[in-house]
């Protein structure tokens, strides 16, 4: 495991840093599991006629719609695998990168960016790739293993990650290869039996998440400080207080004072901000942030692109 650079140097993995936590387990074992009774099922048993696991392969398999498909199967077919190397190289990728995902997000977040991401990828290849090419039955976790990726080159894009184990390349710059890669094949409507608009419709939905998370889509932004502003105004106007959700609803939130004293009456640079929430981090988790902090963060992870 590579460590990356942050705001301050390079940085080395927190004292809770755990390199199988709980949702990495969960995903592994599961999946793992799934193709050893894949693997059990292909023996050759039968019910009657009919093939156990063709019957199991047309239950959780991802099937085009109108041929077989059943709504879980935008979930299960994560879990299904077409050979050794395919769940290898998924698995691989997934704790490579996937890892320091949970030890920052949390094990909820994570399984829930993971699955979402899964998800669209299944939805992508539903319906936008039939337009390029002829449909076929989808198994594998690669779609949600893009939108890790994704999250990766994007949280610390100055990650080296090495290729073939031997020749390094930053984060950003891998993951808009192969995301590029992806893009050439899915458009070629390329027959070689992976499904590329699945990776691409991941690395979306996880591209989409990430943004709303930070706030960063002004549509989003707009629409939810209008909403907060005209509820707030309105109970001035009535002479009330009202909260949403945990936080006070202010009519005027648009400038705020970043710069303010401490108990001491000093003024923190922005290198001290950033050193106290990666302290923070490392002692409670990255849930652990107020929503001050998770803005103080991103922004400075913007400042490295």
């Amino acid at each position: 495991m590579s460590y990356y650079t942050n705001y301050s140097g390079y940085y080395t993995p927190p004292s809770n840093f755990r390199f199988f936590p709980k949702g990495m387990k969960f995903l592994l074992i599961s999946t793992v599991g799934v193709f050893i009774l894949q693997l059990f099922l292909q023996l050759g048993l039968r019910i009657g006629d009919v093939y156990v696991y063709d019957i199991f392969f047309r239950l959780f398999a991802l099937f085009p719609i109108g041929q077989g498909f059943l709504v879980w199967q935008t979930v299960t077919y994560l879990f299904l695998h077409g050979g050794f190397f395919h769940i290898f190289f998924n698995m691989l990728a997934l704790w490579m990168f996937g890892v320091e995902l949970e030890n920052v997000w949390g094990t909820r977040r994570f399984l829930t960016y993971y699955f979402l991401c899964g998800i669209g990828a299944a939805l992508s290849n539903l319906f936008i790739t039939p337009l390029f090419t002829n449909p076929a039955p989808t198994i594998g976790a690669s779609g949600a293993i893009y939108g890790v990726l994704l999250a990766f080159g994007m949280l610390f894009p100055e990650a080296p990650v090495f290729i073939y184990f031997l020749f390094p390349i930053k984060a950003k710059y891998f993951v808009a290869i192969f995301i590029g890669i992806e893009l050439v094949y899915g458009v070629s409507g390329s027959s070689d039996g992976v499904a590329h608009f699945a990776h691409l419709g991941g690395a979306l939905v996880g591209l989409v998440y990430l943004l709303m998370y930070r706030r960063s889509i002004p549509a989003f932004d707009r629409i939810k400080d209008s909403f907060r502003q005209t509820v707030g105004t309105v109970h001035q106007r009535m002479g009330t207080k009202k909260s949403y959700g945990n936080k006070k609803i202010v009519s005027d939130a648009y400038f705020e004072d970043l710069k303010k004293p401490n108990k001491s009456g000093e003024y923190k640079s922005d290198q001290e901000k950033l050193d106290e929430i990666l302290d923070k981090i490392s002692a409670s988790g990255y849930d652990s942030l107020t929503d001050d902090e998770k803005k103080t963060l991103f922004n400075a992870s913007k400042k490295m692109n």
